[in-house]
């Protein structure tokens, strides 16, 4: 059973997904919060799998509550809902420790398997999100960009999953592309993210383009 907690400041907007989430037989909401201090609270102490995490609310918002709930000992994983495709505020919140985004206007088949995606400890970021993330993201000012430095510890092999991880491209893919088995992506994968002291796939993404590993077209 996947713990969902979910984070809103519009009641209507929570009771919808509350529908959603418990219509499903392998999801449970465990929680509610009407802004940000109260989803810090409520994910340290309910223990979800899954934040559904709005980015505006009052008291704290989605970004700073994202940053607090990935900092605790056992964080769940958080999936950031926007209004908007490329809201400025989501990639602040993907630097923040955020697994991916959705439209808040999903159908609700996408938003369960979006929860059971992030669940499962991959992020949510197909290949066309992505290249509406990256096109935009490069576009903001950045004022503590990572040290390209931080990258010399990765083996040939691991820098190029890096990069085909960067372009969007799920563990399969990857493997079809390098010829070999999914099982051996994923463990590429788990070590360069150790070796970058990341959380997922999302931020070594983020950690690519910030550090010009990676360009968009490239």
């Amino acid at each position: 059973m996947i713990r969902v907690l979910i984070a809103d400041d519009q009641t209507l907007v929570r009771a919808g997904f509350r529908m959603v989430v418990e219509a499903r037989a392998d999801l449970t909401v465990v929680g509610e919060a009407a802004d940000g201090a109260q989803a810090v609270a409520l994910a340290a102490e309910s223990n979800p799998d899954v934040v559904l995490m709005d980015v505006r609310m009052p008291v704290m918002d989605g970004i700073e509550a994202t940053r607090r709930i990935t900092a605790l000992s056992e964080p769940p994983r958080i999936l950031i809902l926007t209004t908007f495709d490329v809201d400025v505020y989501v990639y602040d919140a993907l630097r923040a420790g955020a697994a991916g985004f959705l439209l808040k206007d999903a159908p609700p088949n996408e938003l369960a398997a979006a929860i059971r995606t992030v669940a499962s400890g991959d992020s949510l970021l197909a290949p066309s999100v992505t290249r509406r993330l990256i096109e935009r993201f490069v576009t903001l000012p950045a004022p503590r960009r990572a040290d390209p430095n931080a990258l010399g510890d990765l083996s040939a092999r691991e820098a190029e999953v890096l990069r085909l991880v960067a372009r969007g491209l799920s563990n399969q893919q990857i493997a079809d592309q390098l010829v070999v088995s999914t099982a051996t992506v994923k463990s590429h994968v788990a070590r360069l993210l150790m070796k970058l002291g990341l959380h997922d796939r999302t931020q070594a993404v983020v950690l690519a383009y910030e550090t010009g590993f990676v360009t968009p077209g490239s």
